[in-house]
């Protein structure tokens, strides 16, 4: 399994824009009972990135991009693999 926490300061402004709006604009992405708008929630995910709140993944396989929360223990197991 290749899969890789992608720094986001690696990343250019938009190559980063590009990558938080097709995260928020997936069905499902769940921001509470109030909806927010697109701004926010692009807000939001920013700061959380680059707060190491959340991190950006990467998987070669699927060559896909995917945000998670740095606790989400989904990252726990892609750690356990990649040892």
């Amino acid at each position: 399994m290749s899969v890789h926490i992608i720094p986001v300061d690696k990343l250019s402004d938009e190559a980063l824009k590009g990558v938080i709006d097709e995260f928020i604009s997936r069905c499902g992405t769940d921001y509470g009972a109030v909806e927010a708008s697109a701004e926010t929630k692009f807000r939001q995910v920013k700061q959380k990135l680059a707060s190491g709140l959340a991190v950006l993944i990467y998987d070669d396989e699927t060559e896909t991009t995917n945000i998670f929360m740095k606790d989400d223990p989904v990252l726990k197991k892609i750690d356990k693999l990649n040892e």
